[in-house]
């Protein structure tokens, strides 16, 4: 008999809805298989889209997920920024937004290698504490700069207040940082790719049984190939 909590073994493909945190929808999982779970990546509460999670025994090759490239679906309006660069944030500031022209300017320079803050409702450590901590509290502090690619980011509708975006992006990077930087926050936002793993195959929360977990060996092949031809 295996050691408790080992089994079930394999990895989900989960689409978490808005509302939940994304630890909430993995003790939801543990509760369904009880054993042991993990994940690769959490999104925020108002996101939804793809979550991969471990459970039992594939815990173990999670290090092997770490730093794939995701692809976001946002919808940013263009009108005010947040605090937080979502909607859950407090509005700090409304204007007119960009025209067509520059706000195609301001995409081409989001685009490649580029450096921007962290926002502050992150979870990031500064001085020991989780920086969304202190932006309700109402401290400010200065956010590190992060450094991250953006492979493509792609216009799918605009609206002139709202734009809808696609964007292909390297692993850390924060939505919320490329819709401030536009001027705007992000209204929607739905991670719908994981490297080689898509949100067209996941199942929400409710409907996911044991039995649509992944084997390890078949996760970790899909895994090696899609580093191997660079996406």
């Amino acid at each position: 008999m295996p050691p408790r909590g080992l089994e079930p073994a394999g990895v989900a493909l989960v689409d978490k809805p808005g509302g939940p945190s994304s630890f909430a929808v993995v003790a939801q999982i543990r509760r369904l298989t009880g054993a042991r779970t993990g994940h690769a990546g959490t999104l925020d509460p108002f996101a939804t889209g793809l979550l991969l999670l471990f459970s039992g025994g594939a815990t173990k090759i999670a290090p092997w997920l770490v730093g794939l490239d995701k692809r976001y679906r946002t919808e940013i309006d263009l009108t005010c920024v947040t605090s937080t660069g979502d909607p859950e944030g407090k509005i700090v500031e409304r204007h007119a937004p960009p025209g067509e022209d520059e706000l195609a300017a301001r995409l081409e320079r989001l685009r490649g290698e580029i450096e921007l803050p962290i926002p502050a409702a992150s979870a990031v450590k500064i001085g020991g504490e989780r920086a969304y901590k202190l932006a309700r509290r109402g401290v400010e502090v200065e956010m590190p700069i992060r450094r991250s690619a953006v492979h493509a980011l792609d216009v799918i509708a605009y609206t002139g207040e709202n734009v809808t975006l696609d964007a292909h992006v390297s692993s850390g990077t924060y939505i919320r940082s490329l819709a401030i930087a536009l001027g705007g926050h992000c209204a929607t936002l739905r991670r719908t790719e994981v490297g080689p793993f898509s949100v067209d195959h996941a199942v929400t929360p409710e409907a996911f049984t044991a039995e649509r977990l992944l084997p390890e060996a078949e996760v970790l092949e899909r895994v090696q190939a899609a580093r191997a031809a660079g996406t």
